[in-house]
């Protein structure tokens, strides 16, 4: 017992088996795009964060690098100075969002007017750092902050630039927008020029489909070898495969066809010398010889029809059977039989001219040898079926008698003419063209006999 999942792999194995290239080159450039410009833009916004934070620091370093400058020590009065402008108007606004400190962490701490009474916590640090925080009323603050001794002070003084980071943060969203759309449109305009490349790339190959469905179709012999090279040696090759079946099967109809008189004039001579026979052993040698009449009868007409080997070019079928029509018609006529022929309309069919006449000729000539007065052919059409119905108001078959009716050499009567071989050959002629026969009882009482061939001619 198979385990779902392999089952599952291997069902999916088969489907994709039958994927189109054009289908597979489409996908992998989906998942080439669907990959690389993800992985590119996150690599791109990661990289485009650091720098613009990056920078960000460095301008809040440059504001304390002058704070630093620009503090002092007031030994009389004991306090923290710094008379130095920074030439920025935001650290005198309140709460502007930018800030600077100079603290001890004790009894000195020094702050521009923008803090008013706020602080910004400290975190001890010999070195340069920046870090982000929460600063007065909840503003999201960039901070960059620095220990640094000052004389006669003991202790270090803690010395901090806080600017609100909603601009930076603005900028970077800014920033992965159009690097997004941009990826977007760049995904989608590589796929466009992708896929019209596949479609250029497999120009040939649909041309080739084409050719060969012009083959299929019996409107050209061969495929067009004016393709790339790669493909132009398959066409050649291709080429060399279908003229060799052809002269293959008309080959096999020659021959057929050549065995066919060679034996035709021994069996005669031999049905000739057997009248000379004395009566008690004529009898099993007329049953031999129209047993080995019947063999020779039906193989030949099997290997003489052309069947699905080949495809054809298409046949005016009610030109193709006129003359086999009006030849039974004048035999039904001697014989005081009626034929009548319903068209749906006009029909082209892709069969040999000779497969069909030998295929039609023996359902009428069966129909002729059992009708009392009335056999009617009816041809109609359905797409590319192609319906063929035969009549007849003779006495009809059982069920059982219309299974026996198509094995060959069967002979529902063995007082009238013929080898019984009218319907095995017809079977085997509706197989050859991967069509269908039925027998059943006519609404006039006799054989209705309804073949379904899947030939018809489109356009």
């Amino acid at each position: 017992m198979s385990h779902p999942r392999s089952a599952w792999r291997n069902q999916w194995k088969k489907r994709w088996a039958g994927r189109s290239i054009g289908v597979r080159l489409l996908l992998a450039v989906l998942l080439m795009v669907g990959l690389a410009l993800p992985v590119a833009g996150t690599l791109l916004s990661h990289h485009y964060h650091l720098a613009a934070t990056q920078a960000f620091d460095e301008r809040l370093e440059a504001t304390l690098n002058v704070i630093i400058a620009g503090a002092t020590y007031d030994p009389a009065a004991q306090q923290l100075v710094h008379d130095r402008a920074l030439g920025d108007p935001r650290f005198d606004n309140v709460y502007s969002g930018w800030y600077w400190q100079i603290t001890d962490a004790g009894q000195h701490t020094l702050a521009s007017r923008s803090l008013w009474d706020q602080r910004l916590p400290v975190i001890a640090n010999d070195t340069l750092s920046a870090r982000s925080l929460s600063g007065p009323r909840g503003q999201s603050l960039r901070v960059v902050e620095r220990d640094i001794y000052l004389a006669p002070l003991e202790r270090p003084l803690h010395i901090s630039v806080a600017a609100r980071d909603d601009v930076l943060a603005a900028d970077i969203r800014e920033f992965q927008r159009l690097l997004w759309g941009g990826l977007a449109g760049l995904g989608i305009l590589l796929l466009g020029v992708l896929a019209l490349q596949v479609r250029w790339g497999l120009a040939p190959l649909r041309r080739m489909r084409a050719n060969l469905h012009e083959v299929e179709q019996g409107h050209a012999e061969q495929l067009d070898t004016r393709l790339p090279d790669e493909l132009a040696t398959l066409a050649a090759s291709m080429n060399a495969v279908l003229a060799r079946d052809q002269r293959l099967i008309e080959r096999g109809r020659h021959t057929a066809g050549n065995l066919a008189h060679a034996l035709k004039t021994p069996l005669s001579v031999m049905r000739l010398q057997l009248r000379q026979l004395p009566e008690d052993s004529r009898a099993a040698w007329d049953v031999e010889l129209t047993r080995l009449d019947s063999a020779v009868r039906h193989h030949l007409a099997r290997a003489s029809a052309a069947g699905e080997g080949a495809r054809f070019a298409p046949i005016d079928l009610h030109a193709t059977l006129a003359p086999l029509l009006t030849g039974l018609a004048k035999l039904g006529q001697r014989r005081g039989i009626t034929l009548r022929q319903t068209w749906q309309r006009d029909v082209n069919v892709h069969m040999d001219g000779q497969d069909i006449q030998e295929l039609v000729g023996n359902l009428m000539d069966n129909a002729l040898r059992w009708a009392h007065s009335d056999v009617q052919l009816q041809v109609q059409v359905n797409e590319q079926q192609l319906t063929i119905i035969v009549s007849d108001n003779g006495p009809g078959m059982s069920d059982a008698q219309c299974q026996q009716a198509v094995q060959r050499g069967k002979r529902l009567d063995e007082q009238r003419s013929g080898s019984g071989l009218g319907l095995a050959i017809v079977t085997d002629l509706v197989a050859l063209y991967n069509g269908h026969m039925q027998l059943s009882r006519a609404s006039e009482g006799g054989l209705n006999v309804e073949v379904g061939l899947p030939v018809v001619a489109n356009g």
